[in-house]
Order: structure tokens, then C-alpha cells, then sequence
């Protein structure tokens, strides 16, 4: 009999109570924790957080309004719309107000750290866009054992997500040496630098079509998913997170229709490499004035094709030279587009889309590879967790 189970047939042979979340946390509204600004910058020393799967967006240099979380006082910050959500122990400011910030109410007989893993094992997917926390998962039970149990779950399982945080990390490492190779072949085969007498040498603007412009403002109650900077993530070059707006709520920043296989490329910081091909889902849709919308050509240009020209070291370099302001760097649309570069044939362009193609699925697809991998340690774990969660509900 391994120790949890002693435990249990110590304390709680018959079973444990069940409570709703909101019986045990408390709520805060994060309005005075907002960042300002979001000119972040690396140097700067306070992180600005959001409860979605990007988490870090930057740092900043705002003194004023932090969270003043620490390893003796933490919180869990919770996506009140996706209820994605993270454990916080350092000090913080948030991006929006789309988050509750969640604490042990006072005098609850738990372990926070417990309550958080528990929450992990809650099973939802909003189907809608409403506020989640009040309406729907603070009335989600989670079992509440005796305080021995829980300090013993709590430390098997921060045993666990040390043993996974090392494991992943040595993956991650192989993972970065696989990208390294794959940009690499991705330059060859997209360098033409050489061979100059044998292409069409054509600027962004000859290759691409004209963008939709805001005659989407004129569409009363209908949502958008609004595609901004921090959506795209700079990893996967997919987007990631999104916010729904409609045309009484818009930003202003929020111009452009983009559509199925554009390409968006970020103009503000743009050596962050901000860039993506716009999916099925996203046709549409309204992306942010922060982007540069490419509509390829397709007589001219595959969209894929257009898509990998945007990873290599000749466009940034382009891109570095060009942009304008020291503080907080931007290049314009215009001279974004006046980028010229070598245009062979579409058989070739097919060609060369196929091969990185597969580089980009042996290093990025979750079912093959390190990624599977990756993914499977996790869910490993999260099956661990649930099953050290799953206690026999007490009956009165």
C-alpha cells in the first residue's frame, strides 16, 4: 500500500468532501494591475502576463499597479473567457481585463497548490464568448481531502513537473538543433542571390493583390475574431489566441479583412518575426493595422511560397534596414512591399514549398517526431494527476 492510499484509509476510508471551486477561491477584478503601455522591451524588469498560452507578452518599465505575487503569496491568474490559466509567484502586470485573478478564501481548509492541480483536472471547453469564471467553472467541483493528503499530492506531483520540466528542456534542446538544421536547408534552397540571370527579381507589391479594406465596420452584431501583435506566436508562426470584437467595440487599430491564405507580417517591432499564413478558419476575420496584409498573386506567387520568403535572413536584414524609430521600431506597409525578390517558376516554387514542407513537419507536427514526444511526456503526466485526483466521493 503506497502512501496515499494509507493516508486515505486514515483519514477518509468513507470517501471526501466535494466543493465548488468558488467555496474555496476568491476572486479579484485585475483593472489596476493593467499595463499602460506596450512598449515592452527585454531589459525592463516587470513581466506583463496573460492567462492564455502565450503567458510572458514582455517586459516593462511601469512602476506603478503591480501584482505583488511571490513564492510565500502566489496567485493563479484565469482566462475568463478561454479559462486557460497559470500559476504566478512572482511579481506581475496583466495585459487586459479578460482575467480573474484567483487566492484561498480565508479560513479554507485547503492547500492552494492542491486546488491548482485540481483545477487541471476540470474538463471544459467554452462554447461561447461569455465571462466563464462566475457564470460557469466556480461551480465546478473538485474533491477536498484532508490537509495530510493534499501536502501529499502536492508534493509528488511538483516532484512530477520537476522531472518533466528537466526531461522537456533535454527534448527542447534536440528540438532547437532540428530548427537550426531546418533553417538552415530553408536558406539554401531559397537563396538566389547567385543566380540572378535566371529569375524574375519582382517587389511585393508586383506580386500581390490589393487587401479588403473596413467596409466590415458597417456589419452591426456581428462577431469578429480580431487578430493582433501578441496573437501570433513567434515559435510556431501560427496565431494563438484571439479577441472577439464586433463594430461597436472594435480597436481602433482593428482595419484589415484578411482571407484565407494571406500572409500578415507585424511592421511594429518588426525584427520580432511576427508573421503568419492565414488559415481557414481566420477568412474573414480583422487583423490589426500592426500588420502588413500580403495577398499573393497566385498567377505569379504561391502563398506558401511568399510565406517562407518571410523566414529568411535577406528579407530581415531588408526589414532591419528600413524600419524607423529607435525606441519602438516600425517599417511601413509601403516599403514592407518595396522588398524585391527572385520569382521562378510556379513548378518551382511548388518544389521548394514540398521539401520545406516536410522539414517543417519533422521538426513542428505534434503527431511525429520530438513534438509527439513532448506531448506525450505531458500527457503522461496529466494522466498521473488525474488519477491521484480521483477520490471516492463521500455520501451523507
Amino acid at each position: 500500500m503506497n502512501k496515499i492510499e494509507e493516508l486515505i484509509q486514515q483519514y477518509c476510508p468513507n470517501g471526501v468532501e466535494y466543493k465548488d471551486l468558488g467555496e474555496v477561491l476568491d476572486y479579484e477584478q485585475p483593472t489596476k494591475y493593467i499595463v499602460e503601455s506596450t512598449r515592452y522591451h527585454k531589459d525592463h524588469e516587470t513581466p506583463v502576463l496573460t492567462a492564455g498560452q502565450t503567458f510572458i507578452l514582455g517586459y516593462t518599465d511601469e512602476t506603478e499597479g503591480i501584482y505583488e505575487a511571490s513564492k510565500e503569496n502566489p496567485v493563479i491568474i484565469f482566462d475568463d473567457f478561454t479559462t486557460s490559466f497559470h500559476w504566478v509567484d512572482f511579481e506581475f502586470k496583466v495585459k487586459s481585463s479578460a482575467m480573474k485573478m484567483l487566492r484561498p478564501k480565508k479560513g479554507s481548509d485547503i492547500i492552494f497548490r492542491f486546488i491548482y492541480f485540481a483545477m487541471k483536472c476540470v474538463e471544459y471547453n467554452p462554447q461561447d464568448h461569455a465571462r466563464q469564471w462566475i457564470s460557469v467553472y466556480s461551480k465546478f467541483q473538485i474533491p477536498i481531502p484532508p490537509l495530510p493528503i493534499q501536502q501529499e499530492i502536492v508534493t509528488i506531483l511538483d516532484s512530477f513537473t520537476q522531472l518533466e520540466a528537466e526531461l522537456e528542456a533535454e527534448l527542447e534542446a534536440e528540438l532547437e538543433a532540428r530548427r537550426a538544421q531546418y533553417a538552415y536547408y530553408r536558406a539554401k534552397l531559397l537563396n538566389f542571390n547567385n543566380k540572378r540571370g535566371g529569375y524574375n527579381w519582382l517587389t511585393l507589391r508586383e506580386l500581390c493583390l490589393k487587401t479588403d479594406n473596413m467596409k466590415w465596420k458597417e456589419n452591426d452584431n456581428i462577431d469578429f475574431k480580431y487578430i493582433d501583435l501578441s496573437s501570433v506566436d513567434r515559435m510556431s508562426n501560427k496565431i494563438t489566441e484571439t479577441q472577439i470584437i464586433t463594430s461597436q467595440n472594435a480597436p481602433s487599430r482593428a482595419q484589415q479583412i484578411v482571407r484565407n491564405n494571406d500572409v500578415i507580417f507585424g511592421t511594429t517591432r518588426p525584427t520580432l518575426k511576427r508573421y503568419c499564413l492565414i488559415t481557414p478558419e481566420y477568412d474573414g476575420q480583422i487583423c490589426s493595422t500592426g500588420f502588413c496584409v500580403l495577398r499573393a498573386n497566385t498567377e505569379m506567387i504561391l502563398p506558401k511560397y511568399l510565406f517562407f520568403v518571410l523566414t529568411t535572413s535577406d528579407f530581415y536584414n531588408y526589414v532591419e534596414n528600413n524600419q524607423e524609430g529607435a525606441g519602438y521600431p516600425a517599417i511601413s506597409n509601403n516599403k514592407v512591399k518595396e522588398y524585391k525578390m527572385a520569382v521562378p517558376s510556379i513548378e518551382e516554387q511548388n518544389r521548394i514549398v514540398e521539401v520545406l514542407d516536410k522539414f517543417d513537419s519533422l521538426v513542428n507536427d505534434i503527431s511525429i517526431g520530438l513534438p509527439a514526444e513532448i506531448d506525450g511526456r505531458r500527457k503522461q503526466y496529466n494522466y498521473y494527476r488525474g488519477k491521484l485526483l480521483d477520490f471516492k466521493q463521500l455520501t451523507h
